[in-house]
């Protein structure tokens, strides 16, 4: 079984393939694009351990010789510093890179995004693939073409626009996930039901067990279908001026979670699980949706092990954080509220007061 979605951006379009053992289709996606000069497979260090020689064998599969690079493992390494490493790496390559040379992105959302940001900048601007190797990088971050790096002052401040040619996403790769990886994805799967698709949630909702159980074909019509969602959002509006910016949905807390913890000390599906929480709780405030709208994705989520509380929250330092979030404009924090499930809008006058409110929810 699989899938294939094409994220429609005229002659910069690309597809998506979603299935058990598609990573064996890498070069043949490499040929594809045209003359190859060389390849250079980015990645970190634990996903190298499992995944690097099998991937360094598949990309030499399309004739062009193949170089690596790759840094430690976590968001805690999202920074300049490796980004500033991984190009030392990619430009001491033999052959040395040229225009002509294609940027492989192996693994979950860090190195999707770092890698992304190197094949951005590096002699301007490189081709490359994304092989997500996590549900959230699949369903998420692989597809839409951002890419970014961590500062102190917030999450994914320093980055570009820069889509990829191609995104292989292999099912397989899945199975070891351990079950906190599995809930970040899952987190961004009940995103893209509230902000689209009901239906989405209906299915998330009547396959949870096969989708727990890592079951190929759960996987592969679960991906396929946020995959799709999410490329006709970034198809509708790439550069998020408009409509893109519902992917934000639980992320402007979520975030600002992240950071109040620490990166890597919450991951970033159990940080955007409190921020959805958190919006339906001031949008059923708002009497934008009845609380049973509330309480349902509250109940989703807990389903799927993702936590819909957490005790250690402070409203005012969340508060803080948000107001430098990158979407806030001119100092007024923007969040993604539902008005049903299924549909969202952008208010542009949340307070401080309704994030402690909602955060005091959280707390319980």
């Amino acid at each position: 079984m699989r899938k294939t979605v094409t994220v429609d951006l005229g002659d910069r379009s690309y597809d998506v393939t979603v299935g058990p053992g598609v990573l064996g289709e890498l070069a043949p996606a490499l040929e594809a694009m045209g003359h190859v000069s060389s390849v250079v497979v980015i990645t970190e260090t634990t996903v190298s351990e499992l995944l690097g020689p099998r991937v360094m064998h598949l990309v030499k599969g399309c004739g062009a010789p193949a170089g690596y690079a790759a840094f430690p493992a976590g968001e805690v390494n999202k920074t300049l510093g490796t980004y500033h490493d991984l190009m030392d790496q990619v430009f001491a390559v033999t052959p040395p890179i040229d225009r002509n040379t294609v940027i492989v992105a192996l693994g979950g959302g860090v190195p999707g995004d770092v890698a992304g940001f190197v094949a951005a900048t590096a002699l301007r601007g490189l081709r490359w693939v994304q092989c997500p190797t996590t549900l959230l990088a699949g369903v998420d971050a692989s597809v839409g073409g951002k890419t970014a790096v961590d500062h102190p002052a917030g999450k994914n401040l320093i980055g570009a626009f820069h889509q990829p040619r191609a995104v292989v996403i292999d099912v397989e790769t899945l199975a070891s996930l351990p079950a906190e990886e599995m809930g970040n994805g899952l987190a961004e799967c009940v995103k893209h039901g509230v902000i689209r698709d009901t239906k989405l949630l209906e299915f998330i909702d009547a396959s949870s067990r096969d989708i727990l159980a890592r079951h190929e074909g759960a996987l592969t019509e679960l991906i396929a279908r946020n995959v799709a969602i999410k490329g006709a959002v970034v198809s509708a509006d790439e550069r998020e001026a408009g409509q893109r910016a519902h992917l934000n949905f639980g992320h402007t807390i979520g975030h600002a979670i992240e950071l109040f913890a620490g990166y890597d000390q919450m991951p970033h599906g159990q940080a955007v699980s409190l921020g959805m929480v958190a919006a339906c709780h001031m949008a059923a405030r708002r009497k934008m949706i009845p609380q049973a709208d509330a309480d349902a994705v509250s109940n989703l989520l807990t389903k799927l092990g993702l936590p819909t509380q957490h005790a250690d929250l402070i409203g005012g330092e969340l508060w803080s954080i948000m107001q430098r979030d990158k979407k806030t404009r001119g100092g007024q924090v923007r969040m993604v509220l539902p008005t049903r499930l299924g549909e969202v809008t952008i208010v542009d006058d949340v307070t401080a007061e309704e994030v402690a409110d909602a955060v005091s929810a959280l707390r319980g």
